[in-house]
């Protein structure tokens, strides 16, 4: 089987954690150890900010930014349903509404005219999302979130190596969001990081990170337990040095499917804009006028074929039975649209020429 995503691992990430075993230094009390302090340094330098916040999860790294974004018990915060349930996770943790928009039907990222029929007196923060890596349109997020003094948390957590004009994702929003869960761009097995230019967001993320303590022993606000282990930086530091190299096996594998698929007339295939670029996470294709049972159909036949093609994402997080049942329906005809069907399909560093061909060609015979 071809998986869609796959961790990229060498020798040199086996020795990065050796070194730390060997160290005994496997952890620090204010989650800013050696190891950890490094990656910071590097990760701020690949997004061009300030700051870079490292804990142990992306689902911490979205929690934390909505917190340190001042959303508090009934705050509504505008995000998309068309991703991944943690973006939503991350608003009810902190004791806000989340309040789903409609996505744009090109891009499949939250639509800014639909965040702004979707503001009301209550409204705290806009959270987009850079789905399957693509940029949301964070210029115009700016320009809403400035006009109605909300905050701007971008859901980054696909998004290593796209750009929005000519400048890193997140380097737009107020605060950032990045996961390096095992199937991303880059990983650490588990974890996340905050990206900010803001002193005073970085500093509180740093204290919900350790149980709100600036100081041993000395907790100033409501924390958690969010820090990244030692071994877990170690990885990263490494990750980061081949990210180039991951990057551009990504966008060779995604425009080599594409040629081969652009051969179809029953497909919208995934593009760019010249000041959006994407970071490939993930290639996804959509049949267009297609029917939901047709597309399962579709995926199911590649799967027998050693095909790893998933569906993101199948279930909508507005009609998942908490979401629904806690913060009522909503009405979003694009997203549900899109999540009958929109299909993934592998381009990860590990997949070879030869698979891409076989992938692609597979495809077409089944169309």
């Amino acid at each position: 089987m071809i998986p869609i995503n796959l961790p990229k691992i060498g020798e040199e990430e086996v020795q990065a954690v050796v070194k730390v075993l060997r160290s005994g230094m496997l952890t620090s009390g204010l989650g800013a150890g050696p190891m950890v302090t490094e990656f910071e340094k590097n990760f701020a330098k690949f997004a061009g900010v300030k700051h870079a916040v490292a804990v142990n999860t992306g689902t911490a790294a979205l929690h934390s930014a909505v917190v340190a974004s001042g959303v508090k018990q009934g705050d509504e915060v505008i995000l998309p349903s068309f991703t991944f349930v943690a973006t939503a996770e991350a608003v009810v943790l902190a004791g806000g509404k989340p309040v789903f928009a409609d996505i744009d039907a090109e891009t499949y990222n939250l639509s800014p005219s639909g965040v702004e029929k979707s503001i009301t007196k209550n409204t705290k923060a806009i959270l987009p999302v850079d789905l399957y890596g693509f940029s949301a349109d964070m210029k115009h997020m700016r320009e809403i979130a400035a006009k109605h003094g909300l905050a701007l948390v971008e859901d980054a957590a696909q998004a290593h190596g796209a750009t929005y004009a000519g400048k890193p994702a997140g380097a737009f929003a107020d605060v950032a969001c990045w996961s390096l869960y095992a199937s991303k761009n880059i990983t650490t097995g588990e974890g996340g990081v905050i990206t900010t230019n803001n002193d005073q967001i970085a500093e509180t993320l740093r204290m919900i990170r350790t149980h709100g303590e600036k100081a041993k022993y000395a907790s100033l606000m409501l924390g958690t337990n969010y820090r990244m282990s030692e071994v877990q930086a170690a990885i990263g530091n490494v990750q980061l040095e081949k990210l180039p190299s991951f990057l551009a096996k990504r966008r060779q594998n995604a425009q080599q499917l594409t040629k081969i698929l652009e051969k179809s007339g029953r497909l919208i295939l995934p593009w760019e804009l010249k000041d959006r670029q994407h970071s490939w996470y993930l290639y996804t294709a959509r049949l267009k006028d297609g029917t939901e049972t047709e597309r399962n159909k579709i995926v199911e036949e590649l799967k027998k074929k050693g095909i790893g093609a998933e569906i993101y994402y199948v279930n909508p997080v507005h009609q998942m039975p908490f979401y629904r049942e806690n913060f009522g329906s909503a009405k979003l005809p694009e997203t549900d649209k899109a999540s009958k069907q929109v299909f993934s399909l592998p381009i990860h560093p590990g997949v070879t020429v030869e698979q891409v061909d076989f992938i692609g060609k597979t495809l077409l015979s089944l169309l």
